[in-house]
């Protein structure tokens, strides 16, 4: 059984951190690690991080590095290179999952291809609640999380609903880069290192999933995309801080170059090698 690698980026959101994790903890699947990609928080985020490894039954490792802007693209990264799985699953520290998040993602995994998963937005007032009284609603029955949607605290209640997908829906995007959502992304190892990991050209806010999804399409890897699986259940929040995106104005340019050159799937800039290049 392959073993899985679940990445969570974070900056500077103890709180809901320890939300995610906590829902990671009471997964059905044990045969996986967490590894939190961390893009230069505080002190209070290890202190989550520690209290939250002394009552987890898997692993949880933190990768850190300094705040200079938003790099999310190099920290996750560097969280690949510390992983163990043959299966990464990429999330973040706003997104709690469902008890059945790791192993429907193995479920779901197969060679040839990485799959692609949705999100569901909650809403800013059951948010708070949700956080200030610390509710493990991610292991509500998908009714009840339904009934959120029903009742206007959030969005998309239909991604609860477990209906089969049809070979063609599983397959309809498969090379299309478009609306892959960054909080929701497996793939194997074998094939992240092959197109060298996430392109750390990209800073700032915006692109950088879109990159990462083109160029394993280029490589040769379908999109698989999982309808009524298991979505994220994104928590509320409001804009980013601006300064930590000052280089985001970059980032449309290296994704037009890399629309353009047609047969490229290598990143402009990586700390990951390809396994190309050490072939």
């Amino acid at each position: 059984m392959h073993k899985v690698s679940v990445i969570v980026s974070t900056y500077n959101w103890p709180e809901a951190l320890e939300m995610v994790l906590q829902s990671l903890i009471d997964q059905q699947d044990t045969n996986f690690e967490v590894i939190v990609a961390d893009d230069g928080s505080g002190p209070a985020t290890a202190e989550s991080i520690a209290r939250m490894q002394k009552i987890s039954p898997v692993s949880i490792k933190h990768f850190w590095q300094e705040d200079i802007g938003y790099r999310l693209s190099r920290v996750r990264n560097g969280a690949i290179a510390m992983a163990e799985g043959d299966i990464i699953v990429f999330t973040d520290g706003d997104c709690c999952l469902m008890p059945d998040f790791v192993s429907r993602h193995r479920k779901a995994a197969q060679a040839g291809c990485f799959v692609t998963g949705k999100r569901v937005f909650l809403k800013q007032r059951f948010t708070k609640f949700a956080m200030k009284n610390r509710l493990n609603f991610h292991k509500w029955p998908r009714a009840a999380l339904f009934m959120l949607g029903l009742t206007g605290n959030c969005n998309r209640p239909f991604q609860f609903m477990r209906m089969p997908q049809s070979n063609k829906s599983l397959w309809a995007h498969e090379n299309c880069w478009k609306k892959a959502q960054g909080c929701n992304i497996a793939a194997f190892r074998e094939d992240i290192l092959k197109i060298g990991g996430f392109d750390e050209a990209f800073e700032g806010h915006g692109l950088e999933d879109s990159d990462f999804v083109l160029r394993m399409i280029r490589s040769g890897i379908k999109r698989k995309n999982v309808e009524f699986d298991s979505p994220v259940l994104h928590l509320y929040h409001g804009r980013s801080i601006g300064q930590r995106h000052a280089n985001k104005a970059d980032n449309g340019n290296y994704f037009k170059e890399l629309e353009t050159d047609k047969n490229r799937f290598l990143p402009n800039k990586s700390g990951l090698m390809p396994l190309s290049a050490t072939a």
